[in-house]
């Protein structure tokens, strides 16, 4: 049986099924500054966003057999490189589709309604009814750059709020859901809401140029992946008024984000939350789990 080390943590009935199978877990997280060190005693490790595995760990570690990533992105991982040394690489693209739409959809209706700035200015005593004048999301255009799992699920909910919903991605679109196929400027163009979802920087990267395309007084969000906006050109966009507001759960400089971002009073912004929701965890821990324990049952 394997020797694993789960080092973002599991759920308890993820833990369950792979203790049932005979498997030796490792539970205590190991600092990423040490983990060159330790990863040579395991047969694999199982991470989350916080633990890198990179080209170092992976050469320093000739016994691991697999990298298991609870979640969508793999841009922690050196996936290339593992796979050219004979390690098997996997994820949980759906487990946390649900969780992250939901909370894109909160942003939303935190962005249109003040949510983030009145929770913050009433606890300081102050009672600012007349500024915040919001929007309905109600017959509003929703462009979602990157139509996987969660853009699909986003478009989902937001179709039932009545929006309208247009999609873009790099690969063909095939959808049954009321959904606008068209091209980037176009989307840009035309949304008064912009929701980016995408594996990582590498696969896309919203720049000034993008913006700048993007309707006056409109809205993007990030819950993706740090680095798939240009940070430094979306604060630029927020403080011409080019962009009404802004949503960010993912960062470049994660946990310590661009201060100018997070504190701006027409940016709402959660600590990279998208997929921690009991009952999203749930499901990753079972699916990552079980693909485990096959994998080592061969």
């Amino acid at each position: 049986m394997a020797k694993i080390l789960v080092n973002d943590g599991i759920s308890a009935d993820g833990e369950r099924i792979l203790r049932d199978a005979g498997h030796e877990l490792e539970m205590t997280k190991v600092e990423q500054p040490r983990l060159r060190d330790e990863l040579p005693n395991y047969d694999a490790i199982l991470v989350r966003s916080a633990t890198k595995v990179r080209r170092e760990h992976i050469e320093a570690s000739p016994e691991l057999k697999l990298i298991g990533r609870g979640g969508v992105g793999l841009d922690n991982i050196d996936v290339e490189f593992a796979k050219s040394k004979g390690i098997e690489v996997i994820n949980t693209p759906a487990a946390s589709s649900d969780s992250v739409a939901e909370l894109t959809l909160g942003h939303m209706f935190s962005l249109a309604r003040f949510i983030h700035a009145a929770n913050v200015t009433m606890r300081n005593g102050e009672w600012n009814k007349k500024q915040y004048k919001g929007i309905e999301l109600n017959g509003k255009t929703l462009g979602i750059i990157g139509f996987g799992r969660i853009g699909r699920a986003l478009a989902k909910r937001s179709i039932a709020l009545g929006m309208r919903v247009m999609a873009y991605d790099v690969i063909t679109i095939e959808t049954d859901l009321n959904v606008q196929v068209v091209g980037l400027d176009d989307l840009l163009a035309h949304s008064d809401f912009v929701s980016v979802h995408v594996p990582g920087k590498h696969a896309f990267e919203m720049k000034a140029d993008q913006f700048k395309k993007m309707k006056d007084g409109a809205y993007v969000l990030n819950c993706a992946r740090g680095g798939v906006l240009n940070e430094s050109a979306l604060l630029e966009a927020l403080n011409s008024e080019k962009l009404a507001g802004a949503a960010l759960d993912t960062y470049d400089n994660e946990p310590e984000p661009m201060k100018e971002l997070i504190t701006h009073p027409r940016v709402s912004v959660t600590p990279h939350i998208g997929a921690s929701t009991k009952e999203g965890q749930d499901r990753v821990g079972l699916e990552l789990a079980s693909k485990v324990k096959e994998f080592f049952a061969g």
